[in-house]
């Protein structure tokens, strides 16, 4: 202390409890309170906070706190009986840790705000003190100014008149003075017993900020609006009004008006300089309440900002809420002395009742909630009786809502509601530009996160790979847990799909509890809403769980080990909502998120989460018809194929067919084998133009107009040659179409005789048993294309080891960059097969084409082999 002198101490031992760290608050506020040193109470409550906390908390040893006054300021001690505590000593460059964790915060505190600060040392305990200055004033001043030139003065008229206008209870004028009068243009006996309504022009929005009948209610209030002149005109005025009770306790309203340029009449001055010291610490009110250096993140602000109301006002709790951009909900961010993981991202309406105390745009001060219960539904069931609440406003919107709250009923009066709501004005600038920028960030990222579902969603076709992604995007980054159900049709019902939870180990458990429960409605109105049975069955069957656990309640009901079901139930204990998955005017499912025990959403992640099931939806919707559209081809296809191959008397058949794509497409590439009569065995393979189902309608045609025809007795060049004629009947849905067809007769001799006709068909390779490879047929004109044809057939016997190969063009023109494999390179591959069964001919005919390119085919292709065997020789 120097040389200052001492002129009053008081001192006090805190047992090392929580509860402690309230009462050495408010002894250091009453003490200082009582000394007059009002100016630096709140600075020395919020250091004696941190630093008994440490004390009692921390160290866990009683703390001594003793208070000194002197003629310039106050000192505060405050000693623990811990001295093996460490406390690093300050220097250049010495680091206290992070200013938003518990440990070293009460150094930082005192280097930001005390005027001078230290730790010492004794055998028997360690003490770390601070000095507060008080302001540099003369004795008995409030306040003052400095000395002014008479230029800088503030401009008023020659005679300053002051309105004083008295206001009763029920809003109307009871009293107006002679100046009043000369302002205003009205007499007393004009406007008394008038409302002060009907002469007031008040300038913030009904609904969206403070109304003049509200003002007037407030223990103290200044600002500026207009007075309705006598003459019509609006006069601007500048008010302060102080709410007063007269000997019969009976309210009312003084109000003081001038001028509005004559504002420095009445407006309150700002607080007196002080010390060169303390000013570039002081100037900011916003450091002055949160201390420096501020949080820079919007978390670790509003932490700081409830923590620093609670002290302010001897608090057992308090909370910071925000409200959402159309300001009808406010949404818990901060909490400190309640469950905050409980009711962290809660929502709770912004007007839940009819007057002002039902309203979180007006401070509100309840003195005991056990009177009224719910009047703040954020604190029900902790115990809490008294709170006062303020707004955060920014330039007349209601930005949030900060309470602080107490076990005792009667803690809060007007008084503290003022002194919390100028507080509120402090920080509500901070808070509303941290929100925004961490509102951008979450948007920026918010793009990228949808930017990236769309091009997942887009890369894929299939139905459970889509259901797959929309759990695994939202999970965890929006949802702990996450479920799909789908919807095949209107008249169906929802069928749970897919589960996911960021812990597999939980999945089977969740999967169990919503088969048990009945899936939510297929609501189409967009919007999440809440869905409140997942919550319910877990809590119930944890319930029935436990009580079984020790002996009670009913022995029958579930199945599940009690640790399963518990966990289960802390799974998906919090709020689960519903997004509905809408494409093309459909409900075709339902997307599920969920939080685990007493976990809320934030509205952002919701307006994600529903950008991102519109999406889902519609990839959702394609797969389905995707996948439809891929069944009918694939069954379309199998219809065009013939269902089996007959069994041949001395020849060996075997086909390979290959569909190109992804199976979504009719192919025009077909092939058949059929018997004609007896002895007698029709085979055709051919390639209609195109695909889909112009090009199947031709596939049809052709493979069933083949056998009728080669059934009725005709040769293959009429055979061919009508079918030609029907093909162009189709008019302007006919495809054209190469064709190769033959008729094979089995010989006693063991060879087979064949009769062959190529219409514009790659020609069939003839395999002799000396690995020589031939055409086995001259070329045609195509079939669709000319009216009159004159095709001939060609006769040729495959001897016993001959191989006969049939295929489509898209084993020819199999490509890698410009080459082509063509019926030269299908020769050679054939070549190499003397010896094999026909099964194995088509087998490497398929492999050869394959290893050709390294890209998958094109084309379809279909392979037809026929083979004479060896006879075997006698044993």
């Amino acid at each position: 202390m120097g040389s200052a002198v001492i002129t009053a101490r008081a001192a006090a031992t805190f047992d090392p409890v929580a509860r402690s760290v309230a009462t050495a608050r408010a002894f250091v506020r009453d003490t200082l309170q009582g000394w007059g040193y009002t100016d630096v109470v709140d600075d020395a409550v919020v250091l004696t906070s941190e630093l008994v906390t440490n004390a009692v908390v921390h160290a866990g040893t009683a703390a001594d706190v003793l208070c000194l006054r002197t003629e310039d300021g106050v000192r505060v001690e405050i000693s623990d009986h811990y001295p093996e505590r460490e406390i690093p000593l300050q220097s250049a460059g010495l680091n206290f840790g992070s200013s938003d964790s518990e440990n070293g915060r009460g150094l930082l505190l005192c280097a930001a705000l005390a005027s001078r600060w230290g730790v010492e040392y004794s055998p028997a305990r360690k003490h770390v003190w601070f000095q507060l200055d008080l302001p540099d004033r003369p004795v008995g001043i409030r306040s003052a100014g400095p000395l002014l030139p008479v230029g800088l003065l503030p401009v008023a008229d020659e005679r300053v008149r002051v309105a004083v206008v008295q206001i009763d209870s029920t809003g109307a004028v009871a009293a107006w003075n002679d100046d009043a009068a000369y302002l205003f243009g009205y007499t007393a006996d004009q406007v008394v017993g008038k409302q002060l309504t009907d002469f007031t022009a008040w300038p913030q929005t009904p609904g969206t900020n403070t109304g003049i009948a509200d003002a007037l209610r407030l223990s103290r209030w200044e600002g500026s609006y207009g007075i309705r002149g006598a003459d019509g005109r609006t006069i601007p005025v500048y008010g302060s009004h102080l709410r007063v009770r007269d000997t019969q306790g009976e309210p009312s309203t003084v109000c003081l008006l001038v001028r509005d340029y004559e504002r420095a009449v009445l407006q309150s001055p700002v607080r007196a300089p002080v010390s060169d010291a303390a000013e570039s610490r002081k100037t900011d009110p916003f450091e002055v309440f949160i201390g420096s250096p501020a949080p820079d993140d919007l978390d670790g602000l509003l932490q700081r900002t409830v923590e620093r109301a609670r002290d302010m006002l001897d608090a057992d709790a308090a909370f910071l809420l925000l409200a959402t951009d159309d300001e009808t909900e406010l949404e818990v961010r901060a909490t400190t002395g309640l469950p905050s993981a409980r009711q962290r991202f809660a929502r709770v309406p912004v007007e839940a009742g009819t007057g002002r105390y039902g309203s979180a745009r007006m401070p509100a001060v309840h003195e005991d909630l056990d009177a009224v219960p719910g009047a703040v539904p954020l604190l029900g069931n902790t115990g809490m009786r008294s709170v006062v609440t303020v707004p955060l406003k920014v330039e007349g919107r209601l930005t949030g809502s900060l309470g602080v709250a107490a076990e005792a009923a009667g803690r809060y009066s007007n008084e503290e509601a003022l002194r919390l709501q100028f507080a509120a004005d402090r920080i509500a600038l901070a808070v509303e530009s941290a929100r925004l920028g961490e509102l951008e960030r979450l948007r920026r990222g918010s793009l990228s996160f949808l930017v990236e579902a769309s091009d997942l969603l887009a890369g894929t076709l299939d139905r459970d790979q889509t259901l797959a992604l929309m759990a695994q995007m939202t999970v965890p980054t929006l949802a702990t847990w996450c479920a799909v159900y789908t919807i095949a049709d209107q008249s169906s019902e929802p069928e749970l799909s897919y589960v996911l939870h960021e812990d597999e180990d939980r999945i089977d458990g969740l999967k169990a509890l919503l088969t048990r429960i009945d899936p939510p409605e297929p609501v189409p109105a967009p919007g999440a809403r809440v869905w409140p049975a997942p919550s319910e069955a877990a809590h119930e069957a944890a319930l029935r769980t436990s009580m079984r656990s020790i002996g009670i309640g009913d022995p029958g009901g579930l199945n599940s080990g009690t640790r399963t079901t518990l966990a289960t139930a802390a799974a998906v204990g919090g709020e689960t909502v519903v997004l509905p998955l809408v494409a093309r005017n459909r409900v075709i499912g339902m997307l599920t998120l969920g939080k685990p025990s007493d976990d809320h959403f934030r509205q952002e992640i919701l307006e994600l989460a529903e950008d991102l099931s519109r999406r889902a939806a519609l990839a959702l919707d394609n797969a389905r018809l995707y996948s439809e559209r891929t069944a009918i081809s694939q069954s379309l296809q199998r219809s065009l194929l013939p269902p089996g191959l007959p069994k041949i008397p001395n020849v060996e058949v075997d086909v390979i067919y290959r569909a190109a794509g992804e199976g979504n497409e009719v192919g025009g590439d077909f092939y058949d084998v059929f018997p004609i009569r007896d002895g007698a065995y029709g085979f055709a393979i051919g390639d209609v133009c195109g695909t889909g189902p112009e090009a199947a309608a031709v596939t049809g045609l052709a493979r069933h107009a083949l056998r009728l025809l080669a059934r009725e007795g005709f040769a293959g060049p009429a055979v061919l040659e009508r079918l030609n004629a029907a093909i162009l009947d189709e008019g302007s849905r006919s495809r054209f179409l190469t064709l190769l067809y033959g008729e094979l007769w089995p010989q006693e001799d063991g060879s087979a005789l064949l009769k062959v006709v190529c219409a514009g068909h790659p020609l069939p390779l003839r395999l002799r048993q000396d690995g020589s490879v031939e055409p086995a047929a001259d070329p045609q004109p195509l079939l669709g294309v000319l009216e009159d044809l004159e095709l001939y057939e060609q006769t040729l016997t495959l001897e016993p080891g001959d191989v006969l190969l049939c295929v489509t063009d898209g084993v020819t023109e199999r490509r890698e960059g410009t080459r082509m494999l063509g019926d030269d390179g299908l020769a050679e591959v054939l070549a190499h097969c003397t010896g094999l069964t026909a099964g194995a001919v088509a087998g490497r005919i398929l492999r050869a084409v394959e290893r050709f390119a390294a890209d998958p085919p094109s084309d379809d292709m279909a392979i037809l082999t026929m083979r004479v065997p060896e006879p075997h020789p006698a044993p």
